[in-house]
């Protein structure tokens, strides 16, 4: 009767059936991670001393249950009425039942803030990070960060530490009783007790091996199976599906091969603890038998040891797998502590200037750059750019175009030089006031999952319908946002993959041209189109950056050739520059790339 205060939730129950033991992650330093999410979670956690409290009157069932037990066993022996004693023994359940109610109900709700409390931080923290530090990570995995390590410290919280604080108090109130029964029958369980650890000790020395291996191949299939799924097209237009199933057939054959020797060995767990458990059960009743025998105990004591033992054992091999997925709760907060290590964009210095309206002088002094400072992209650029200057910047791949334009809004801070815009290093302003100069349309569209009217005035959200519209048209896509079902109210999925990729760039497009910003940007802006909407869009771009800063990247010469500047990079460094005409007087390396394309 009293082991059914002990049983764990179904959750775990499943997780641990067949005496499966999950694998962990261990943490670098566990102590030091709990110190600082303690931490981090101050003013979200009001209440734990509650929970400490409940913990303690949810273990008094277990502990007080068997005592009630052994005197209704000696009533019924001696002839007395165990009315009382039952009653007694109902309020017990009930107020077990009771009690651990509550203390679920208010973890939950601690729980889940203090949760909330971490995954905002984490995302705060996320969205003030530079360029630099999505770039040198995977995006899936960041996303792992935000979502399956929350959840796992989300588990850890919610569930085992209620559970864990449980089995603690049941433990020692249990063996301190069973102390003050019979020290004898106290120290025949303990031995079964350290059997039993030995044992636990034993098995996860092997399956621990295993189960890392089995999580590092399945990471491997993982990756497997999403690069087939995002690469579907390029598998089929070569070919290769017989290749790709051979591979992941071989993935899944090792994973099944390593998961099978795990749970072979964490099988092994369970039934040695139960053959163990029983045992002791044995030993305990055959011992305590002889002493009943002697006069030394009472058959209602016998009882109440008995089920004192069965407590006694049982927790261990549970508080075993809670610690397992406590430690790979931790590892996780780690991963995102780590995160919240990482070095934010500089903020404003205190002296910061405001930007108001800039007039877009733009002067780039030895500007040095590179990604990995051991190697440079860009090598001493020096440049003058007045303010309403149409530039167009042209070069080989990896020549340095785009690194100028990450330079110029910020995503990067250069290595060494300067870059001034009307006079004073971009680094003296306000960051907020510095971005809001630039119109950007970026190489790789980037929409969202919300309605085209939204898309076009992302950051804009005050605009008005008449406005986007205008926009729209402007950037040369009115005419098929009118076509689509329900015009500009229409709602993209994620990255807009339903429209083609020019339609996607019309869109970025428009929203560069309603942020009526005084310098645009342009990054390959037209790479995506058919020549006739470039010629539009072209047109487009000639009248909104009139008096307007402007920089063009593209590889199509004959879209820049009314630039007022053409600057030629190779090798990081300034090649050619001037106008179309006198570059192409110049009979240089821009003349021989235009001639090409020209097919003159």
């Amino acid at each position: 009767m009293a082991d059914s205060n002990m049983t764990p939730p179904p959750a775990q129950i499943a997780a641990n059936r067949g005496g499966i033991r999950q694998p962990a992650v261990k943490p670098r330093d566990l102590k030091g991670t709990l110190l600082r999410l303690w931490k981090m979670t101050k003013g979200s956690r009001n209440g734990l001393g509650w929970i400490l409290l409940f913990s303690a009157l949810a273990s008094a069932s277990a502990i007080l249950s068997p005592l009630v037990i052994g005197e209704a066993v000696t009533a019924i022996d001696t002839g007395n009425s165990v009315t009382a004693i039952l009653l007694l023994l109902a309020g017990l359940y009930l107020g077990d039942w009771f009690i651990r109610f509550l203390q679920q109900f208010l973890m939950a709700s601690i729980g889940q803030k203090m949760i909330h409390h971490i995954r905002t931080r984490l995302f705060d923290s996320m969205k003030k990070l530079p360029l630099a530090f999505f770039d040198r990570r995977q995006h899936g995995e960041l996303m792992s960060r935000l979502t399956n390590d929350v959840d796992n410290i989300s588990t850890t919280i919610s569930n085992s530490l209620t559970q864990l604080l449980t089995y603690l108090f049941t433990i020692a109130g249990v063996f301190g009783i069973m102390v003050f029964l019979s020290p004898l029958l106290t120290a025949a369980a303990l031995v079964g007790v350290a059997l039993i650890f030995l044992l636990t000790r034993t098995v996860t020395s092997h399956t621990k091996k295993l189960f890392s291996a089995q999580q590092q191949i399945l990471g491997q299939l993982n990756g497997q199976i999403e690069e087939t799924v995002s690469g579907e097209n390029v598998v089929k237009a070569f070919c290769r599906e017989k290749q790709v199933i051979t591979q992941f057939e071989e993935s899944n054959e090792a994973l099944r091969k390593v998961a099978t020797q795990a749970m072979i060995w964490s099988g092994y767990l369970m039934p040695l603890t139960n053959v163990i458990n029983n045992l002791s059960y044995v030993a305990i009743s055959i011992i305590s038998g002889l002493l009943a025998v002697k006069g030394y105990i009472s058959i209602g004591m016998i009882s109440s040891f008995l089920l004192y033992a069965r407590q006694f054992a049982r927790p261990f091999v549970d508080i075993a797998n809670i610690f397992n997925t406590f430690q790979t709760a931790v590892a996780g907060a780690e991963r995102i502590l780590d995160i919240m290590d990482e070095t934010p964009e500089p903020p404003d210095d205190a002296d910061a200037l405001p930007l108001s309206s800039p007039k877009g002088d733009i002067e780039l002094k030895n500007v040095v750059f590179g990604y990995a400072p051991e190697h440079p992209i860009l090598k001493g650029i020096s440049l003058k750019i007045p303010a309403g200057t149409k530039t167009a910047i042209v070069g080989s791949t990896g020549a340095g175009k785009t690194t100028i334009i990450n330079l110029l809004t910020r995503f990067y801070d250069v290595d060494s030089g300067e870059i001034l815009l009307d006079g004073h290093d971009l680094r003296q302003y306000r960051m907020t006031d510095l971005r809001r100069c630039f119109g950007v349309v970026l190489q790789d569209s980037a929409l969202f999952a919300e309605s085209i009217k939204s898309n076009i005035s992302y950051g804009h959200e005050d605009a008005s319908d008449a406005a986007i519209r205008e926009a729209a048209r402007i950037a040369g896509a009115d005419s098929f946002i009118q076509r689509l079902p329900q015009g500009y109210d229409t709602v993209l999925t994620q990255g807009g993959l339903e429209l083609s990729q020019g339609e996607r760039q019309l869109l970025t497009i428009a929203r560069a041209v309603l942020t009526n910003a005084p310098i645009l940007i342009l990054d390959e802006a037209t790479s995506s189109v058919d020549t006739v909407t470039e010629q539009r869009i072209r047109n487009a771009m000639l009248k909104i950056s009139e008096d307007r800063t402007s920089f063009i990247i593209a590889h199509r010469l004959s879209t820049i050739k009314d630039s007022d500047l053409i600057i030629l990079l190779e090798n990081g460094m300034i090649a050619e520059q001037g106008s179309h005409q006198e570059l192409m007087a110049l009979g240089g390396k821009y003349a021989s790339m235009y001639m090409t394309q020209m097919g003159e």
